[in-house]
């Protein structure tokens, strides 16, 4: 993908995420877009690899996930990969259930570890009745590069 960019509604668009989230989103650092001041005020676009971090926080609240983890999730993942969010290119990750420290003591819950996809792995923890999310951010690539071309 080239360096374009888009305007809140089209990113909202492309994205599934409404206006308001994208405000929000923008307000608490999850997504950091393009800001543009000019004399009439300012503008705010989004690249493209802003659109795939959008998508990827629509996904994972989808998933379940409460907003501070989605959005730690995905300052993670940009750490780990940056390249995924510009080229799609890169590792695919998932969200493991383990047993948290609070969980082991008789606590509740379980705490999600992001780890490099492994399918025998993720069989197991179906198996032993985890919850895993696959993170194949080269999907959710593909999927906002295919709504581009519309």
């Amino acid at each position: 993908m080239q360096d374009t960019f888009f305007t809140s509604k089209q990113a909202a668009e492309i994205t599934g995420c409404t206006l308001r989230q994208l405000q929000y989103w923008r307000e608490k650092g999850v997504i950091v877009p393009v800001i543009s001041e000019t004399g009439t005020g300012r503008s705010i676009y989004y690249s493209k690899a802003n659109l795939v971090e959008l998508a990827v926080m629509v996904y994972f609240l989808s998933a379940g996930l409460s907003f501070d983890l989605a959005g730690e999730t995905v300052k993670t993942l940009k750490d780990k990969e940056p390249e995924l969010f510009k080229s799609g290119q890169g590792k695919r990750f998932m969200l493991l259930g383990v047993v948290g420290e609070k969980a082991a003591k008789g606590g509740t819950g379980l705490m999600l570890s992001l780890v490099e996809f492994d399918r025998e792995k993720a069989i197991a923890s179906v198996v032993a009745g985890k919850p895993v999310i696959p993170v194949w951010l080269d999907v959710i690539y593909q999927l906002v590069a295919s709504r581009l071309k519309k």
